[in-house]
């Protein structure tokens, strides 16, 4: 019997268990998070608007009209700045686009929104003074700079785990989900498969699991996750979950001993809104997957099968690194490919010294480590029966079960905040975006410690930026030399965004011989797509995320396209940057 079994450590367990934004993109997050009616323009000194309201107006005016909007000049501001009125109705692209007009006229030392300002306060949570690893500046993951916006409202998240036990400080968030465990004597709930994922224990005796295995409480292990990431916030109760107006749909998978890759396999593909024979269709798709859990041995094709399935339908994976200080490559699904692989840290910001590490890991995120102190673990939702469920509670568990669910927490929140990122894009930006760990870490970390703030604000910014593009179609020689195409970018200021949004629309068939570059205004390239002997699809159809901070933003951005296999042709319809 094949099982995987909670990649988590209950606070009983006494063995040891996984940023500041750039100028610029912090300036296009200031100006296009939110729309806004008004902007407040620094002139020049010496520019005749810096002094005179009428010259004010009339240039309010005229970049009106360019941008087919009616400004107002509205007042003087004490130093010496122009309030201008830019009336109710505008969206967060056309607010972007009168700014990009004031930011281009040499005369305009500033443009940015009049923000409306409210007062800050912590969640007023009972508990969340322990939540260490959501706001710790040390080895926190710098969630509550991400909340004002994005709460991950509009988001369903599957926690693929032992189910649910009934919590007042998450029930709010619960959706329908599913139990998928068929076999009995893995259930115990007296049944197979039914629509009700509630959550009876996972209890088992001395030996029960396996010789020499020795007896375990109930882990209420998916409830723990439920809360982490999305509890009910500032409900004056318990604590804040990452994604607080995120829904969770339950699916259970594991139940006494653990549970079978098949039972598995099918609640993700049904998570992600795949047909499963006999189960009803699901209707609360998730565009994020936890699963924090974990077996010995690499991933197999079976698995792999339905989570590549699954990210093509749009969900993004998250998963275990795995508890067993190894490294992840010979565990699944955290050597699987095509999801994110999540280690371990504890709070003094070092890899825990349980979790597992290697190349295959991509982000670390706040998992605890009890070795010093019961609340150096994560807290969260727990019943406190020790074999059928009793009264709601909490608990510290420590784990890369513990710490999927905060990287799965700050997906949802992208999401929320920009629904047209794709798992390929949610990945990159929370690496890009991650910092260097504040401890130490042997074997492999991945990208760093992720951060919220920072990740959410640079994809909320992508969402509204201004658009360039070019819509010359362009032929692509069979086997042939590369082809360009330019956009000529102008009237900005500094350097691109850490998330440079490209959009390709490629006719082509057997897209597989295809090679697809971005080239900065110096001439550095940027591999977009490689070609692959295996990727028989056709066409090109969808919006890569660059890391272009380091290039000047200003000047001819290419578009290189190559085929390099013969008996296939298309052409390039058209291709945009979003700044």
């Amino acid at each position: 019997m094949t099982t995987t079994v909670a990649a988590a450590q209950p606070s009983t367990a006494t063995a040891t268990g996984k940023v500041a934004v750039t100028p610029a993109a912090q300036a296009t997050a200031q100006a296009v998070a939110a729309p806004a009616e008004r902007l407040i323009v620094g002139y020049k000194s010496g520019a005749a608007e810096a002094t005179s309201n009428s010259a004010a107006s009339a240039d309010a005016e005229t970049k009106g009209k360019e941008a087919g909007e009616n400004l107002d000049f509205t007042r003087r501001l004490g130093t010496g700045a122009a309030l201008v009125d830019l009336g109710d109705s505008l969206g967060t692209k056309d607010v972007a686009d009168v700014i990009a007009r004031y930011r281009s006229d040499p005369q305009v030392a500033y443009a940015v929104p009049d923000r409306l300002n409210t007062p800050q306060a912590d969640p007023n949570d009972t508990e969340y003074s322990k939540q260490w690893d959501l706001y710790e500046a040390k080895a926190g993951m710098n969630v509550p700079g991400a909340w004002p916006i994005s709460t991950g409202s509009g988001v369903t998240v599957a926690v693929i785990d032992t189910g649910y036990v009934a919590h007042t400080d998450v029930a709010a968030n619960i959706v329908a989900g599913y139990d998928f465990i068929s076999d009995t004597a893995v259930s115990v709930d007296g049944d197979g498969r039914d629509s009700n994922p509630a959550d009876p224990g996972d209890h088992y005796a001395a030996n029960e699991c396996g010789s020499g295995i020795p007896a375990s409480d109930s882990s209420w292990h998916g409830t723990h996750v439920a809360g982490t990431i999305a509890a009910v916030a500032n409900n004056s109760k318990g604590i804040a979950g990452i994604a607080y107006g995120a829904k969770i749909s339950p699916l259970r998978v594991l139940g006494k001993c653990g549970g079978y890759d098949s039972d598995i396999i099918d609640a993700i593909t049904w998570a992600s809104g795949g047909t499963v024979t006999g189960v009803p269709a699901n209707a609360n798709v998730a565009k994020v997957i936890n699963m924090s859990l974990g077996g010995s041995g690499a991933c197999t094709s079976a698995t792999q099968s339905a989570i590549t399935a699954a990210v093509n339908r749009g969900t993004t994976v998250v998963v275990a690194a795995g508890n067993d200080n190894d490294n992840a490559a010979g565990y699944s699904p955290a050597s699987c490919n095509n999801v994110i692989t999540v280690a371990a840290t504890g709070r003094s910001g070092s890899r825990a010294s349980y979790s597992n590490y290697g190349s295959i890991v991509d982000i670390s995120a706040p998992g605890g480590d009890m070795s010093t102190a019961t609340a150096n673990g994560i807290y969260s939702t727990l019943n406190s029966g020790t074999t059928t469920p009793s009264s709601e509670s909490y608990a510290y568990y420590q784990g890369t079960s513990m710490a999927t669910p905060h990287i799965v927490g700050l997906v949802a929140l992208m999401k929320s905040a920009n629904p047209s990122l794709t798992p390929a894009q949610i990945e990159t930006a929370i690496k890009n975006n991650a910092r260097a760990l504040p401890g130490t870490c042997s074997g492999g970390c991945g990208a760093g410690l992720a951060d919220a703030t920072k990740t959410v604000q640079t994809v909320s910014a992508a969402t509204t930026g201004t658009t360039f593009s070019n819509t010359t179609a362009l032929s692509i020689p069979d086997n042939g030399a590369a082809v360009e195409s330019s956009i000529a970018v102008s009237g900005r200021t500094g350097n691109a965004p850490s998330a440079l949004q490209v959009g390709v629309d490629i006719t082509h068939t057997y897209r597989g011989d295809l090679v697809i570059d971005l080239v900065a205004p110096d001439g550095s390239t940027y591999r977009l797509k490689s070609s692959s002997t295996s990727d028989s699809a056709d066409n090109v159809n969808t919006t890569y995320t660059v890391d272009a901070s380091s290039e000047t933003v200003n000047g001819t951005w290419k578009l290189r396209v190559q085929d390099v296999a013969a008996s296939d042709t298309g052409k390039l319809n058209s291709w945009k940057l979003t700044l």
